[in-house]
């Protein structure tokens, strides 16, 4: 396949930044898109280039690590795929592909399509942990946990904190992602101590971070690469409504 790419190329975050164009000659259909990316950056660093930075760790859609945008989709165009997942063979011989980092106030960029996504943690930090004591590990039958509540609390902890839902959304809210942190400790019997203060504190730090507010646009699940449903935020605000009347 020989293809086109439309890069964002930005030195640092006081740079203003802008989209190069780069052609790929020869690359192989089974090849990941960040393979194909890898191959690029070998030629530039070959003709005397600074190579494209962008992050990855895993490549197994796994760490969510692989952040940015493709032909204006978060992650690309296949649904429930990191960028790292995403194969060539989506694309067709000679198509024009534009990369972009994720934008948003709350992920300033740092080099290229590498942003940072330290605010994310800020989220995690609030609230995001169970009091347990230390110790030997508890037998798992002590504490039975109802089925449904199980797979409920499965479904939000396959969030990677891949950011694509604070990407996709117009206003550029991490609500889908807080609230699927929030839900995954919610909805265990070790998750109730903290429960009325893990979400208050949660979304406070969500909005001190500098994220926008949810206005139930439905963009953040649709590119969630875990598939992270958005009845998830109607969970979180039945929460955080409980938790302020309890405070009243």
């Amino acid at each position: 396949m020989d293809i086109q790419v439309r890069v964002w190329r930005q030195s640092d975050a006081t740079d203003s930044g802008r989209m190069v164009t780069y052609d790929v000659k020869d690359i192989s259909p089974d090849a990941s898109f960040l393979e194909m990316l890898d191959v690029l950056n070998e030629k530039l660093i070959l003709d005397g280039d600074d190579p494209i930075a962008f992050d990855h760790d895993c490549r197994e859609g796994i760490c969510g690590a692989c952040s940015m945008v493709i032909d204006g989709v978060a992650h690309g165009p296949e649904k429930n795929t990191t960028a790292c997942q995403l194969h060539m063979r989506h694309f067709s011989d000679g198509d024009k592909i534009d990369v972009e980092p994720w934008r948003a106030a709350a992920f300033p960029v740092i080099k290229d399509l590498v942003v940072n996504r330290g605010n994310l943690d800020k989220i995690i930090a609030a609230g995001g942990y169970i009091t347990a004591p230390t110790g030997a590990a508890p037998e798992a039958h002590a504490t039975p946990v109802p089925k449904k509540d199980a797979d409920l609390a499965f479904e939000a902890a396959t969030c990677i904190g891949c950011g694509a839902c604070v990407a996709a959304c117009p206003n550029g809210s991490a609500m889908l992602f807080t609230a699927a942190k929030v839900a995954h400790l919610g909805l265990m019997p070790q998750g109730q101590p903290e429960r009325d203060t893990r979400v208050i504190d949660m979304l406070q730090a969500q909005d001190d971070a500098g994220f926008g507010g949810c206005t139930n646009m439905g963009e953040c699940s649709q590119v969630c690469p875990k598939g992270i449903p958005l009845t998830l935020i109607g969970r979180l605000n039945s929460d955080y409504r409980k938790a302020v009347r309890k405070q009243l």
